[in-house]
C-alpha cells in the first residue's frame, strides 16, 4: 500500500497525517517529507498515525530522527495513534515514555482541548 501524507496547521502546531503502512519501503518518503517540513523550524509538530496500519523499526527510526532534530532546535513533537498494533510498537519501544502519544490531534497539542 502507498503511503499518503497530508499537512495541515492546527493552531501553532504543524500536523502531518500519515496513512498506509510505515515500513522499510515507505519510511524514506516520510523522512524526506519531514526533512522538508523541519526546514521551516516549526515549534510543535504532530504526526497523526491514526490511519497507519503497520509500523516497523524503519518507520520508528524516522520518527526518532524527527524528534531528535526538533528537540535540538528547541521544538517538540507528539504522536496521535489509535491502532492497537501501532500503540503496542510505541509501548514496547518506550516511545510513549519520551513523547506525548494521544488519541486525537487536539489532545496531542498542549492547551488545544
Amino acid at each position: 500500500m502507498d503511503l499518503r501524507l497530508e499537512d495541515s496547521q492546527h493552531g501553532q502546531a504543524s500536523v502531518v497525517a500519515v496513512a498506509g503502512e510505515l515500513d522499510a519501503l515507505s519510511a524514506p518518503q516520510l523522512d524526506a517529507h519531514l526533512t522538508g517540513l523541519l526546514t521551516d523550524q516549526p515549534s510543535y509538530v504532530v504526526i497523526d498515525l491514526t490511519e497507519v496500519e503497520f509500523l516497523d523499526s524503519t518507520g520508528l527510526g524516522v520518527l526518532i530522527k524527527a524528534l531528535t532534530h526538533l528537540r535540538e532546535h528547541g521544538a517538540e513533537m507528539a504522536l496521535v495513534a489509535t491502532s492497537p498494533r501501532v500503540l503496542k510498537v510505541l509501548s514496547i519501544t518506550g516511545m510513549d515514555q519520551v513523547m506525548t502519544v494521544a488519541d486525537s490531534v487536539p489532545a496531542a497539542i498542549p492547551g488545544a482541548e
